[in-house]
């Protein structure tokens, strides 16, 4: 297993994102972008970019902020996505460089690209979609559902997956109502499953020391099931486009 700091420049920003390839497996693979929760990227989604790299994809660990940087001020962290959010042309900058970059590595198949991720990671995939790139999937984690532009929907190309807990209170019924209402608008092949009983960060085993049980705790088996449907997803989709 390779393991190696990519650098490359987006929304003003120099990226260190880490990218695992099984170099033992020849020929082409698919690529997966992995977008990390808000803090920024850390062994979480490192972690499930190895796993994916072991099951022969070229996986590209993206960082959020800049110069592999984590944010541990809560507050300063709901700042920079408040303002994130408001400019959703510097997400998608920053989710591009990334894709660019993925495209840019040897034996990477172009026509088999996915983007994944957990939180506002999930936000990030679905405004790359949002904005038309050429990608074939997307998978959103306990993923952030909002964006300033739904009329972007119309320019979605990928199959889109999102896996959410049922009782999670930062996408409660109404946002997921109107995440539907976006997809259908805009004729996409979307679907979306919950999990009941589960709520924010369920992938992420580091989400109890948050202290905030009724808003973010992990939940192996939700963990387990979302990451299988998402295998499943991806086995449905590569296959035809191989």
């Amino acid at each position: 297993m390779r393991g190696d700091i990519l650098s490359y420049e987006a929304d003003g920003l120099v990226m260190e994102s880490h990218l695992y390839v099984d170099d033992s497996r020849a020929g082409s693979r698919p690529g997966v972008l992995v977008f990390p929760e808000a803090f920024g990227l850390g062994d979480h989604a490192k972690g499930k970019a190895r796993k994916l790299a072991e099951l022969g994809y070229a996986a590209l660990a993206c960082d959020l902020h800049g110069q592999g940087r984590i944010m541990t001020d809560r507050n300063a962290m709901m700042a920079e996505l408040g303002a994130l959010f408001e400019a959703p042309e510097r997400v998608r900058a920053r989710a591009k460089g990334g894709l660019d970059a993925l495209l840019a590595q040897p034996g990477v198949d172009a026509a088999r690209i996915a983007s994944i991720g957990f939180c506002f990671g999930g936000t990030m995939s679905l405004e790359l979609a949002r904005d038309g790139n050429p990608i074939a999937a997307v998978v959103g984690f306990h993923s952030g559902l909002r964006t300033k532009r739904p009329e972007d929907a119309a320019n979605i190309r990928a199959k889109i997956l999102v896996l959410l807990g049922a009782d999670d209170p930062g996408i409660p019924p109404e946002m997921r109502a109107g995440f539907e209402a976006e997809m259908r608008a805009a004729g996409v092949d979307w679907r979306m499953h919950l999990y009941g009983g589960v709520v924010h960060s369920y992938t992420n085993p580091d989400a109890d020391a948050m202290g905030m049980p009724e808003f973010a705790r992990y939940d192996a088996a939700a963990d387990r099931r979302s990451w299988a449907e998402m295998l499943a997803f991806f086995d449905e989709i590569f296959e035809k486009a191989a």
